[in-house]
């Protein structure tokens, strides 16, 4: 069966209330950085704002920003990069009576909920993926030709041999165009190339190496020795992995720096709003998201995420999926605001491996 993207809905702003509204008031900026009061902020879902009698989508969004009036049209901006004087969108409520409409049904379809009660519509281990994986095979088929797929990977996906020898199968066959991840992913990666472990412990086999606390580093001292990550992965001291078949693929990677960061490789982002910067470039582009075993990067991507993405002039889901063996770290994204996603319990081994095996084969 050929998968079709759901359809997009739109309101119906010919009728009722939406007609006769009035437009969105803005406010000048008073400041760099400031909001007016009563500023608007934005959400995960398609919301649009009457400009000048016309209703008008916002797109590239993003929850918790501002929406600035430019030129007839309108963006989506971080409160960090409001520049005085813009003319901020303002007003609190959502429904239209003030030049805003938040249009949170616009792929409900049949989907809506038809009964008060029912059981089990959280996520937990007592849940069945059967039909989420099928769903997930078939989006990153369409995805592969027609979309945007953003992986966020936390260093466990390099702990395994299999599930690293399954992220690099993916890479290589095109159903990665961004991995977004930190210093460690990076690391241990390289690590399992060079050393064939993964904080000292051999990436099959589990055991763990004479010495191997000092794998990691040493590859963090190698890599910061040729100048950078690329550098050494030019040099032929890597022949496998991750960062080398991301690399050869031309996938852009984005490592973002934390507190904890040991080295770190040169190409870590050290600055958090820069890294946020990089990463919110692909999180805008993204159609579908992909989040394994790294919570504090899931929830940081997840709010860079919008539910919908504008493509070709039409207005369609973006799918998250967020992937860990903790009930609490996938139902964590969910809590932060990021509502349209799908959690699936499990390691991330054995999804890589299920991904892969449905895609590529064995």
């Amino acid at each position: 069966m050929t998968f079709t993207l759901p359809e997009y809905i739109e309101p119906d702003f010919s009728a009722g209330p939406l007609a006769s509204a009035r437009d969105a008031v803005t406010a000048p900026a008073p400041d760099n950085g400031v909001a007016p009061d009563n500023f608007h902020a934005t959400t995960i879902y398609p919301e649009y704002f009457r400009i000048n009698g016309q209703w008008v989508l916002a797109t590239q969004s993003r929850m918790d920003c501002v929406a600035v009036v430019r030129g007839g049209g309108l963006d989506v901006v971080e409160f960090r990069n409001l520049k005085k004087g813009d003319a901020v969108v303002l007003g609190r409520t959502e429904d239209g009576g003030q030049g805003i409409y938040v249009h949170a049904a616009g792929f409900a379809g049949e989907q809506a909920l038809r009964e008060a009660f029912v059981f089990r519509t959280g996520r937990t281990r007592e849940t069945s993926y059967s039909r989420d994986y099928d769903t997930l095979y078939d989006v990153l088929r369409y995805e592969k030709d027609n979309g945007y797929t953003v992986w966020v990977l936390g260093p466990a996906v390099s702990f395994d041999s299999d599930s690293r020898g399954a992220m690099v199968a993916l890479i290589e066959a095109g159903y990665v165009d961004a991995v977004l991840a930190g210093n460690a992913l990076a690391t241990h990666d390289v690590e399992g190339a060079v050393f064939k472990t993964a904080l000292g412990q051999d990436i099959y086999t589990q055991v763990s190496s004479p010495g191997g606390h000092y794998h990691h580093l040493d590859v963090l001292n190698r890599v910061r020795g040729a100048g950078g990550l690329e550098a050494y992965l030019n040099s032929g001291a890597v022949d496998s992995g991750i960062m080398r078949a991301c690399m050869r693929a031309g996938v852009p990677v984005v490592l973002a720096g934390s507190i904890r960061d040991d080295g770190p490789m040169p190409e870590v982002i050290g600055n958090v709003y820069a890294a946020q910067d990089a990463m919110r470039a692909h999180a805008r582009r993204a159609t579908t998201m992909i989040s394994l075993a790294t919570q504090l990067h899931a929830i940081a991507t997840g709010n860079m995420t919008p539910a919908y993405q504008v493509v070709n002039g039409r207005v369609r889901p973006v799918f998250i999926y967020t992937v860990d063996i903790s009930e609490f770290a996938v139902n964590k994204l969910r809590d932060r605001g990021s509502l349209e996603v799908t959690s699936i319990v499990t390691n991330v081994q054995d999804f890589l491996v299920n991904i892969k095996r449905n895609l590529i084969g064995a």
